[in-house]
């Protein structure tokens, strides 16, 4: 079992190194693929420096998004199972084993890790934030008939066989409820795991906000009533 990890990046440089050394102690056969998002703050360079055998980096040469990067990444993948990774350190590549368990035991053909089921640890932050997410997720599981706990997740997985059904459109946080409602139509199994997560204040570089939020309610409309 190969395990591709999908890195969106953009503007890193700070995290970069120390989430690519932390992918690379997990206990797995590993590719890894580095998209970068059109950074302007040096994390380009950065890496320039991590391209080898297991790792690919590739270049975006305008800034287009979260859901881009993604597209742009799922397009290249060769593993048997594909997990998004973010760039910053708010979730711990210490999680995979248990977040594979579902799928590499036969049960799951997708799995989200969700913060808001019980993990190890979770840092407090902004109820705003957290309330906006139960929201969304809320409204994706009436359109899906999911009960998912946790639809804005970063921390998704799947079988490749899965993500060579769908073709990702939404170029920015849109991408989430986006590969929801294409994966609920795909009629899988989807399980969830509980994670633990360090959230990022805005100082600290947290990029998502309102207008995110907004976006996000227009896509579970659109790829759950209208297509």
């Amino acid at each position: 079992m190969r395990l591709s990890v999908v890195i969106p990046v953009y503007n890193e440089k700070e995290t970069i190194r120390e989430i690519y050394q932390a992918v690379h102690a997990v206990p797995f056969d590993l590719e890894v693929i580095l998209v970068d998002d059109y950074s302007t703050d040096g994390t380009r360079s950065i890496l320039r420096e991590l391209e080898g055998p297991d790792t690919k980096v590739l270049y975006h040469e305008q800034n287009m998004g979260k859901g881009a990067a993604l597209r742009t990444g799922f397009q290249n993948v060769s593993g048997d199972i594909v997990i998004i990774q973010d760039a910053d350190l708010e979730y711990d590549p210490q999680e995979y084993p248990r977040l594979l368990q579902p799928i590499l035991d036969g049960k799951a053909d997708v799995v989200y890790g969700s913060r808001f089921v019980t993990g190890e640890y979770r840092r407090v932050l902004f109820f705003w934030h957290m309330l906006g997410n139960k929201f969304l997720t809320l409204l994706s599981n009436m359109m899906t008939n999911l009960n998912l706990t946790d639809m804005e997740t970063c921390y998704k997985v799947f079988r490749r066989e899965v993500l060579q059904g769908i073709t990702i459109e939404e170029n920015r946080f849109g991408f989430e409820p986006e590969i929801t409602a294409k994966v609920a139509k795909q009629k899988v199994r989807i399980y969830e795991v509980g994670i633990s997560y360090s959230g990022r204040t805005y100082q600290e570089g947290k990029k998502i906000g309102w207008k995110d939020g907004i976006s996000a309610l227009k896509c579970i409309l659109k790829y759950n009533l209208f297509r």
